[in-house]
């Protein structure tokens, strides 16, 4: 019986997984509007029954695989915690994001379309909250870390604003050339950040 159970819940697991993944590419291929559950199932080769089993509704499966990278992303930053100046920070910041983009460049892009395409019962964008300032947060508390620790130079708190939000909009750019021009090279990318980005914190020369 627990044989059985067991296995069921691994096929289970297995086919969200499918699903999801399945849903990321159609949303890569076709954008938000057009990945809708009929064209979902039809790529995973399964009926539509089989996607509303396991996501009874089209917004609970853009919801969970919005979550998916939220969770794959705290796990894969937590590294950045570790290191003992707001210098070796910020260069972590840059180069776990890039890293992070780079290994998971599909879902990262489906997400963002989720975010700026996926509303409410009234219109609203459920995600995309201009207004909410939380993802600069981390950049703007290294930036005062560095200042207290004397890795950079005194900044003001509009311009650390300003820098966070410069840092975290160019991280951001990174996914869109990535699935854009396959070309694009992001380690080339992360190194001309981390110099750009110390030389507009560090101090200047005595």
């Amino acid at each position: 019986m627990s044989t059985k159970t067991s296995g069921k819940s691994f096929i289970e697991k297995a086919r969200r997984a499918q699903i999801m993944q399945t849903t990321i590419e159609a949303i890569c291929d076709l954008g938000y509007a057009q990945a809708s559950i009929g064209q979902i199932a039809k790529r995973a080769g399964v009926s539509k029954g089989v996607i509303t089993y396991h996501f009874p509704s089209k917004d609970e499966l853009m919801q969970k695989i919005v979550e998916e990278l939220y969770l794959k992303g705290a796990s894969f930053m937590s590294e950045i915690a570790t290191e003992s100046t707001a210098a070796n920070m910020l260069r972590r910041y840059i180069e776990t994001n890039l890293e992070f983009i780079l290994a998971h460049k599909n879902h990262v892009a489906a997400v963002a379309e989720i975010v700026m395409n996926f509303r409410d019962e009234e219109g609203r964008l459920i995600y995309h909250k201009p207004a909410d300032n939380s993802i600069y947060v981390p950049i703007i508390e290294i930036l005062h870390w560095g200042q207290e620790d004397g890795s950079f130079r005194p900044i003001l708190p509009s311009s650390a604003q300003v820098l966070a939000m410069t840092i975290r909009s160019a991280i951001d750019l990174a996914s869109q050339q990535l699935v854009a021009n396959p070309d694009f090279n992001i380690q080339e990318y992360a190194k001309e950040l981390i110099q750009l980005f110390e030389a507009a914190t560090g101090k200047p020369p005595i």
